[in-house]
């Protein structure tokens, strides 16, 4: 069956539907980026409460600022943006049909539609989904000024480039019509992912109307939020999968049988009653998104590193080599926890012992190259943070040493078997350098300041680093990995 409104009345068997009326439905959501987690995510709550017959005047309309983004625009455009979820759950798989995207504005330089339709009265939400590293922030948190994107946008405010001008864009012609604000909500895997928008938003607009941005900071809102939902890339296996529901969809998502997402109740125009279907409003944030940050996806840097290095294609065969999960453990749970606070329900080993399980599970074929991406936004976002809490409390950092040098060892560009790395991170140039420079000098790869900045210059981090680094290149990831997980089994047996 191909996917489209027309066809939605006869799914196959045992395939969910929506069961409101999609005609009906109209926009009060802009999202920018969509990719496969919104859909799986954000998407999905929106289009479970539709299905209580409410929140019908929520509708997403999905948007892009990059030229690949009009490919995407014209797949979901096709099958009248409808997606097919596959829930990959180890007693069985699912598939559901979710329609609470009505529409996806046109892609253009300038972003005059994006601006158009953000400046209507009707969103009340502009939402986005653009990668940990997408908010420019500089290694020391600041808001990046200089970067050449924000310069063309503070120079050219009335056709920006990037999502963040755009959202001022619009926000000016809201203050202008009396329209007034709306919240700006970010989705992504960032601590305080609202604030850091805020920052961003706030930083950007300053540069080119500091009035606005003092209307800006005065009455839009940036809830910050923690999203959870482990959703592979979409490639033949997917889509094949798709087919065997019966369903022919060009870009259908498959994700595991978790979600989590907890918000900020702090929305200057309204929002839906998103915790009817399962997520979490709360004023305290930050302790939910420090937990799953600091143990999920620093997790999953700390097994994708290794396996990439050692031809290990998927997160769940990572966690099936005796040594990566060994090493996984020992770092999670002696490294990381005791800096991690225990959440309502939740202690820090408690949740080691939920990730560990969804780590594992064998339907999520999660690649360790689609994880182990962008390292340079998320080390430093994700295992830096930890180091410096640990230098400061004086705990050991041995394995999170060893986790940066098997990723300065993996940035080299080969495997341990030989094969080539193909560049996997905006930065591949400059970090290929640094980590062939250190193969003869381990600080060369520290020296790289927009990464490291203050840990280069930490004696104990510097030589744990420099110790692991070597003994990387002389004898290989397996006896490293094995030398530290050694002294993990070497202490239980004595019991200390």
């Amino acid at each position: 069956m191909i996917l489209n409104l027309e066809n939605l009345a006869h799914l196959p068997d045992g395939v969910r539907g929506p069961t409101y009326d999609r005609t009906a439905l109209t926009a009060g959501i802009v999202h920018i980026g969509l990719g496969n987690f919104h859909r799986a995510h954000q998407a999905w709550y929106l289009h479970r409460l539709m299905d209580m017959g409410l929140a019908h005047d929520w509708a997403i309309l999905g948007a892009g600022v990059r030229a690949a983004d009009a490919t995407q625009r014209d797949r979901l455009l096709a099958q009248d943006c409808l997606t097919t979820l596959i829930e990959l759950d180890p007693k069985g798989k699912s598939a559901e049909v979710t329609g609470a995207m009505i529409g996806f504005i046109p892609v253009a330089d300038g972003n005059a539609p994006l601006i158009a339709h953000m400046a209507e009265a009707a969103i009340r939400i502009v939402a986005l989904t653009v990668t940990e590293g997408g908010y420019y922030v500089a290694a020391d948190g600041s808001f990046e000024a200089d970067h050449a994107d924000i310069q063309h946008d503070a120079a050219n405010p009335h056709t920006p480039g990037t999502a963040f001008g755009a959202m001022i864009a619009a926000l000016k012609l809201r203050r202008a019509s009396g329209a007034g604000p709306f919240t700006c909500q970010s989705c992504d895997n960032l601590q305080g992912n609202g604030a850091i928008l805020r920052q961003t938003i706030l930083g950007l607009a300053n540069l080119s109307d500091p009035d606005l941005a003092a209307w800006i900071d005065a009455n839009v809102t940036f809830p910050n939020a923690m999203v959870d939902c482990i959703v592979p890339a979409t490639g033949p296996s997917e889509l094949a999968l798709a087919r065997e529901f019966g369903i022919d969809d060009a870009v259908p998502v498959t994700h595991e049988n978790f979600r989590q997402w907890v918000i900020e109740d702090n929305f200057c125009a309204g929002r839906p009653d998103w915790d009817k279907v399962g997520a979490t409003f709360t004023d305290d944030v930050h302790a939910f998104e420090a937990m799953k940050l600091r143990l999920l996806n620093a997790g999953h840097q700390i097994i994708a590193t290794p396996g990439e290095l050692l031809s290990v294609d998927t997160i769940a065969g990572t966690m099936a080599h005796p040594l990566i999960a060994e090493l996984f453990h020992k770092i999670e749970t002696q490294e990381i926890a005791p800096h991690v606070a225990a959440v309502p329900h939740m202690s820090a080993h408690a949740y080691i012992d939920l990730i560990t399980a969804r780590f594992t599970n064998p339907e999520i074929h999660d690649t360790t190259r689609r994880v182990a991406f962008d390292g340079s936004s998320r080390h430093t976002g994700f295992l830096h943070p930890i180091i410096r809490d640990a230098l400061a409390a004086g705990t050991a950092i041995d394995g999170l040493a060893l986790v940066e040098a098997l990723w300065a060892r993996m940035c080299e560009g080969t495997r341990e078997d030989g094969s080539e790395i193909v560049p996997n991170d905006p930065f591949w140039a400059d970090l290929n350098a640094a980590a062939k420079a250190a193969k003869l000098e381990p600080q060369a790869w520290l020296a790289q300041d927009t990464i490291y900045d203050d840990l280069a210059r930490d004696a104990v981090f510097a030589n744990a680093f420099g110790y692991w680094l070597e003994m990387i290149w002389r004898d290989g990831v397996e006896t490293a990995l094995a030398t530290y997980c050694d002294v993990s089994r070497e202490k239980r047996v004595s019991g200390s």
